[in-house]
């Protein structure tokens, strides 16, 4: 039997895309020696395929393509010398491994199994698409229904045409931006349909990807069936009610030959669960600190396998925040300041979530959340038991938009033992 190497490193990341290269970078500017796993051939994960533009504007400080705006990470990680596996496949996190280790990271690479040795592993996997099994549409099971990412790969990368005739369900930011991709490409976008009363997209993409093109979005409307044999002829559609039921005698038959699906993300924790982190029900992701470190000491999670955002740009900050937490805690140079005992965050109200989960330290920090519905005139409370510690403005939130709220010392200071933090957008009736 072979013998596995072993090699040490303060930080492992695992995951070459935006948040993982993110991360790599500011804990090696942090002075921990980094390796980045990664199990495509390239570095910079989606933004490949994402060739238009709208990436940057806050990092960069301009407009850039995906590809454009992960290469300049890439080429960041290339001059720093990090170490980069590619081609290969984290299995399995552990503990140990040697004695000043707190973890080991089993991966399959194309030189075979190697262990790597750290204090700190910093998970940036990412997420996947929701596919029609998972939403359970009936019918039959022909050719042609796609996840409106694989169908960006096969147009931005393989050149290849799906279809010709397209029906789209859902209005995510990427069923939105292939609507218009298939339009450029010559194919006949028959519609844009979403269960929601809402378009789940930015307000940008729907003008930009949809009006922009004439394409229509019909709202409270979904597949309820796929028809053809051996290659999608057409799909059934139907209004729903409040309940997002489909209302009976609303179903209409749609010609195409194509059908993408953008029915939303599920982040890829499965080392996560099998390493013993704890997940939020809510967001499908991790339940982190301040640090965004989880319940597994010396594990920190990031970008979009720790919530699903809407702008690769603040997949990089919160990357990067991850990144100096994880080689601070490896190279023990964390900040002391702990609280004597953690505060729970909770959202409450319209708050659909909240990221950190918990916060152990004395420090100023940011939650972030998003709305479960489209709110015009609601305010952002923030309280501890019964009393107010903090209350915004009143203004209008969007489930698209991912907010932040802040989160003060004198806040936390505020909150007696056995109290919650409770982060609420509350609806605010107009006088």
């Amino acid at each position: 039997m072979a013998q596995i190497e072993t090699r040490d490193y303060d930080v492992v990341v695992i995951g070459g895309g935006p948040a993982g290269m993110g991360a790599a970078l500011a804990a090696h500017e942090a002075g921990a020696s980094t390796v980045v796993i990664e199990r495509n051939e390239h570095l910079g994960g989606i933004l490949r395929q994402c060739i238009h533009p709208g990436f940057g504007l806050t990092h960069f400080k301009e407009e850039l393509t995906g590809p454009e705006y992960a290469q300049r990470f890439i080429n960041r990680v290339r001059e720093a010398g990090i170490d980069v596996m590619l081609g290969s496949m984290a299995l399995g996190i552990d503990e140990g491994g040697r004695e000043d280790a707190a973890h080991s990271v089993t991966v399959m690479g194309e030189d075979g199994m190697a262990r790597l040795t750290c204090r700190s592993v910093v998970l940036a996997m990412g997420c996947r698409e929701r596919t029609r099994f998972e939403i359970k549409i009936p019918g039959s099971r022909p050719a042609g229904v796609y996840t409106a990412g694989l169908a960006q790969r096969y147009i931005n990368i393989e050149n290849l045409r799906p279809g010709h005739r397209v029906v789209i369900l859902g209005s995510g930011d990427i069923g939105l931006i292939m609507a218009r991709r298939c339009a450029l490409e010559g194919l006949e976008v028959e519609g844009v349909y979403e269960l929601m009363p809402y378009a789940n997209g930015l307000h940008r993409n729907v003008k930009n990807c949809l009006e922009d093109f004439g394409i229509p979005l019909h709202l409270s409307t979904t597949v309820t069936r796929v028809i053809g044999r051996d290659r999608v002829e057409a799909v059934e559609v139907s209004n729903v009610g409040e309940d997002l039921s489909p209302i009976p005698g609303t179903e209409r038959i749609i010609p195409c030959d194509t059908l993408l699906l953008s029915v939303g993300l599920i982040p890829e924790n499965e080392l996560a669960r099998a390493a013993g982190v704890e997940i939020d029900p809510r967001t499908r992701g991790a339940r982190v600190d301040q640090d965004l470190q989880t319940n597994v000491d010396g594990i920190f999670s990031c970008g979009n396998v720790l919530q699903v955002h809407d702008l690769a740009d603040n997949v990089t900050a919160e990357a990067t925040r991850a990144g100096a937490a994880a080689a601070a805690h490896a190279l023990g140079t964390a900040r002391p300041d702990v609280l004597s005992e953690p505060v729970t965050l909770e959202p409450c109200g319209m708050a659909g979530y909240i990221v950190p989960a918990r916060i152990n330290r004395t420090v100023a920090t940011k939650a972030f959340f998003r709305v479960r519905r489209p709110l015009e005139h609601a305010q952002l409370v923030i309280r501890a038991g019964d009393a107010v510690l903090f209350h915004g403005k009143t203004r209008d939130y969007k489930p698209s938009i991912m907010e932040a709220a802040p989160i003060t010392p004198k806040m936390l200071a505020a909150v007696k033992p056995g109290e919650t933090l409770t982060v609420s957008i509350d609806p605010v009736e107009e006088a």
